[in-house]
């Protein structure tokens, strides 16, 4: 744990990883508001779970880094590898069929990219 040299970076991704799965959960409840009350289809539910980690993470990221100087792209990755882990780990524990399948990978690769641009965004503008 030598990346953790301080206090400060930890609750700086600690609050991004909390940021990310509030904004997630906002946008997932704005989401099946709009499933139920219109005419959307249920085919758009993978694609806009995937969009939506995606942003949220960017999003968590980007504001859990925006008071680091530097280490961006290193602390958006934990960023975002810690929300898909975690978000696993409940998945795993939610549901009796869990399992990982391409969708897990694509969640996987679209987390950590997230997490990297976002880290960058919020170092370079905070």
């Amino acid at each position: 744990m030598s990346f953790f040299k301080s206090d400060k970076q930890s609750i700086c991704i600690l609050r991004g990883i909390f940021i990310s799965f509030l904004f997630t959960l906002c946008m997932l409840i704005i989401y099946s508001v709009l499933l139920v009350y219109t005419n959307l289809s249920e085919q758009t539910i993978r694609p806009v779970i995937i969009t939506i980690t995606g942003v949220s993470i960017l999003i968590g990221s980007s504001l859990g880094t925006r008071k680091l100087h530097k280490n961006g792209m290193i602390s958006g990755g934990i960023i975002g590898a810690s929300y898909i882990l975690l978000l696993y780990l409940i998945s795993s524990i939610v549901s009796s069929n869990f399992s990982i399948n391409w969708v897990s990978v694509i969640m996987i690769i679209v987390g950590l990219i997230g997490g990297v641009f976002g880290g960058i965004v919020g170092v370079n503008t905070g």
